[in-house]
């Protein structure tokens, strides 16, 4: 069982999402990079690599709205490693012509998608086998949601792409019936969407051993809410908030605030916490087990929402009008801890932090999150400031959804740059390292920064740009852009500061 998070050593690491690993397949992937990956942040004595989440993406290619909470992102399985195996030809990775530092989706998704059918067409072709064997001890293994997600993706893609809530009625309304009567004919495009998930948890799979023996260890991501337009709100109507017409009643958001004079409406459906308290949290607890499966501690996204979370009425053009509605607090959380035998968790708290959410986070002794972009307003006291920590804490330069730490320099006013440079006792052009160095040196129990920050990237190389629909989730790294002194420098940095694997 997964160690609690509390109980994790003095120790650092680096955000970096599989898909910005360099490869010249359009996008990062499971495959030798990803092992070469494991094999830096070994020789830079990091303990953690931290991912975003692993689904299938949707609208925006956000990992964050995702089509599944449970399955895996096809994208991410590696040509490379399909050749090994034999389910592909090396010639059929000759046209693999992509750009080497942004990800451009639309070809990925194609190109990706036709390897998939190529390699389910030689797959089917063995008869029998170990891998056969494990392919359907897979499929017996997820069954609770895979036949679900294997059907949905199979439908949506036989809707040309509609959301589940615009299909006919018996669609819509998940009637077993009619989807027993369609899983004979549509038996072969099921089999190649369960087929991929088969191939994305093997590859995870044995990424994930490799790194644990090179002294690695991974920190992943759960979304509190999940997309109305997802494998998980079709199959389990009866957690969430819908009407008879399956639309939701209230949507997620965040009230109006200092930075959004009209607030954040994000539209995830809301959960039905009474229902699904009477069924033990069972869907929850299943979503968090899939995830430790895959990884050693959880950041829970938006963890706040698990004490109160704004609800806004379907339909509002913004989040101005909602309420706080009440979340499933100390029950949820000790009903977690009961059946995963801990709680490997992180708690993301972030942004309207109240007393509550702060209770609730400090009765279960999980650790939150600082980021020393934010700490620079002018007020001693902000608890993002390193001097204001406590060491069940994160501590960050940025993350995956702020600006990269040149970049956010860059667009700060001089009266905040001199309180940067006041408190890190450094010039402009030390400002970066002082940072990190901040952060490394702090008493916080986990460091963390991007890799760009640890590249010195400017803007061009942002992950993410909250509120923009599109242009997201697209920077890579380039071949042989981290270099062996940047390795150097982290390493003796996190020995100093004693945060190397040695001296946990």
């Amino acid at each position: 069982m997964p160690q609690e998070a509390q109980s994790v050593p003095r120790s650092s690491g680096i955000l970096l999402h599989p898909t910005s690993l360099p490869n010249r397949f359009g996008i990062g992937d499971l495959g030798p990079s990803a092992y070469e990956w494991i094999e830096a942040l070994a020789a830079a004595q990091q303990v953690w690599w931290q991912i975003l989440p692993l689904g299938p993406t949707g609208m925006g290619e956000s990992p964050y709205s995702s089509f599944s909470a449970f399955a895996g992102n096809p994208l991410l399985i590696s040509p490379e490693l399909l050749v090994r195996e034999g389910l592909l030809d090396p010639a059929d990775l000759h046209d693999a012509r992509f750009p080497e530092q942004t990800v451009d989706y639309d070809r990925v998704i194609k190109f990706k998608q036709h390897l998939l059918e190529r390699a389910y067409a030689n797959f089917r072709a063995r008869a029998g086998g170990e891998l056969h064997e494990q392919y359907h001890a897979f499929c017996a293994q997820e069954a609770s949601w895979l036949n679900d997600y294997a059907m949905y993706m199979v439908l949506k893609h036989r809707h040309h792409g509609a959301a589940w809530y615009d299909w006919e009625p018996p669609l819509r309304r998940h009637d077993p019936e009619t989807l027993a009567k369609l899983r004979g004919e549509y038996a072969e495009p099921l089999g190649l969407v369960c087929f991929a998930q088969f191939l994305f948890a093997r590859q995870w799979s044995a990424l994930k051993d490799y790194a644990a023996s090179r002294g690695v260890k991974l920190i992943g991501d759960v979304p509190i809410f999940v997309a109305h337009d997802s494998a998980d709100a079709w199959a389990n109507p009866e957690i969430f908030h819908f009407d008879n017409d399956l639309k939701p009643i209230a949507v997620a958001g965040v009230p109006p605030d200092y930075f959004s004079p009209t607030g954040q409406l994000w539209g995830n459906p809301v959960y039905n916490w009474e229902v699904l308290r009477q069924q033990g949290y069972r869907w929850w607890v299943e979503r968090i087990k899939m995830a430790l499966r895959q990884v050693d501690l959880v950041r829970l996204d938006h963890f706040r929402g698990f004490a109160a979370a704004w609800y806004v009425p379907a339909g509002m053009p913004t989040a101005e009008k909602g309420e706080w509605v009440r979340g499933p607090g100390e029950h949820f959380f000790e009903t977690l801890r009961q059946a995963l035998g801990g709680l490997p968790l992180i708690a993301e708290d972030l942004g309207l932090i109240t007393p509550d959410v702060e209770a609730l986070r400090s009765q279960f002794n999980l650790p939150g999150m600082r980021i020393l972009h934010f700490a620079f307003g002018g007020d001693v006291r902000d608890r993002f400031l390193p001097h204001n920590y406590e060491p069940n804490t994160l501590v960050y330069t940025g993350t995956h959804d702020n600006d990269t730490t040149v970049g956010w320099y860059q667009t700060l006013d001089e009266p905040t740059r001199n309180f940067v440079r006041r408190y890190l006792g450094c010039t402009d052009g030390e400002v970066l390292h002082r940072l990190i160095r901040a952060a490394w040196g702090s008493v916080a129990g986990l460091a963390l920064i991007p890799l760009q920050d640890l590249l010195g990237l400017g803007s061009e190389a942002r992950m993410n740009f909250p509120g923009r629909p599109t242009g997201n989730w697209r920077w890579r790294l380039a071949p042989g852009q981290l270099r062996a002194e940047h390795l150097d420098l982290l390493a003796d940095l996190t020995t100093v500061y004693g945060r190397a694997a040695r001296a946990g």
